[in-house]
């Protein structure tokens, strides 16, 4: 079998640990006679997985038990339209910090609700950085302020957030969940598309304060209602069986690395290797972002031309590195370094990106 150093942003690398017991058990599911794929969402079976897959999130965030899971459907970008539908109440204002693609498509959806403020937008330099703590301004009855913590595309991750006293923190997390300790704590919501450090594509993960899940509107549509989803435990209607399942096995490698510590001191290194090469040879290895605004998981850079961008892909490709081009809309180069992705395989792009320079000068 022959694996590829899987550099995709998204669906993306999952943990090979992970993917054997899948395969596995894929064929007869704990005894069934029958596939994960198969076996009925009420059975006894899907609500171990379903419970196990909830205490395990808590357990590896450190929240405690007024916090509910709950595991969701269409993406990330359905949360964007949930959380002003559930939480921006008539006559209030929520606020946003936009620093990226993402959280200005969470911006558009939540004008189409009610009153947006933008607590802060770097959109006219072109998302290169993100706002110090005092550049972030929303109102004090805000109902409820927004960030997001990675962008993908420009390749911005934020380090530290706002305090906001009695107005709720919501982050999108899709693309950095649980690849480093955080105060989670602090959050009223978090919410991640599972497909970048959790488990596949299909399964939306949300993590909300019971004293916010309390603040929903009433008189929504049955399935964008939270309290629909927390009140029958992720079971309304049928949820996605095969996502969960790996979620769960996810949350138990992550712990079997020694939890989120673990974790990030692994990711550390694996950024501190590239971003390393980028700073010895920054005339060649471009960076598109301020140094103290980089993410870990999406380093973003451009080469001195076009076609050498192009020529180191298509090497890349020839020695089985997938997936590292750039968003369609930046262009460049995209090195995504989420949990499962292997150190091995960082240090062997960081080879073949020196002996690159060398050859190409």
């Amino acid at each position: 079998m022959k694996r590829a150093f899987n550099f995709n942003p998204g669906p993306a690398v999952l943990p090979l640990e992970v993917l054997q017991i899948v395969q596995n058990e894929l064929l007869d599911f704990k005894g069934t006679g029958m596939s994960i794929l198969e076996i009925s969402h009420r059975s006894a079976e899907y609500e171990e997985v379903n419970n196990a897959a909830m205490t395990l999130m808590k357990e590896v965030m450190g929240l405690g038990d007024n916090y509910k899971v709950l595991f969701l459907g269409g993406g990330a970008s359905t949360q964007f339209a949930m959380i002003p539908m559930n939480f921006l109440h008539p006559g209030k204002t929520a606020a946003y910090i936009d620093i990226g693609s993402w959280s200005n498509k969470a911006v558009k959806e939540a004008r189409l609700v009610g009153n947006v403020h933008l607590a802060f937008s770097s959109k006219e330099i072109n998302y290169i950085r993100l706002p110090k703590m005092a550049d972030i301004k929303f109102p004090a009855d805000a109902a409820y302020l927004h960030v997001t913590s990675n962008e993908t595309i420009h390749g911005t991750q934020m380090s530290e957030f706002p305090s906001t006293n009695a107005v709720p923190l919501i982050c999108d997390m899709s693309s950095d969940i649980l690849s480093r300790q955080r105060n989670f704590g602090k959050f009223a919501l978090i919410y991640a598309g599972a497909q970048k450090n959790l488990g596949p594509a299909g399964v939306t993960v949300v993590v909300i304060r019971e004293d916010m899940l309390a603040k929903s509107k009433e008189g929504l549509p049955t399935m964008l209602n939270y309290n629909t989803h927390a009140k029958e435990n992720s079971l309304y209607n049928t949820p996605p069986v095969f996502g969960v399942y790996i979620v769960k096995l996810v949350l138990e490698w992550i712990k079997k690395q020694g939890g989120l510590q673990a974790v990030e001191q692994v990711n550390c290194a694996k950024k501190d290797r590239i971003y390393g090469l980028m700073d010895k040879y920054p005339d060649y290895f471009k960076g598109t972002v301020d140094k103290d605004s980089r993410s870990w998981m999406n380093i973003t850079l451009r080469l001195p031309s076009e076609d050498l961008e192009k020529k180191f892909l298509a090497e890349a490709k020839s020695k089985g590195f997938i997936g590292l081009k750039g968003h369609r809309s930046v262009g460049g180069i995209r090195v995504s370094l989420y949990n499962a992705f292997p150190m091995d395989g960082v240090n062997q792009l960081a080879e073949l990106m020196e002996a690159f320079r060398k050859a190409n000068s």
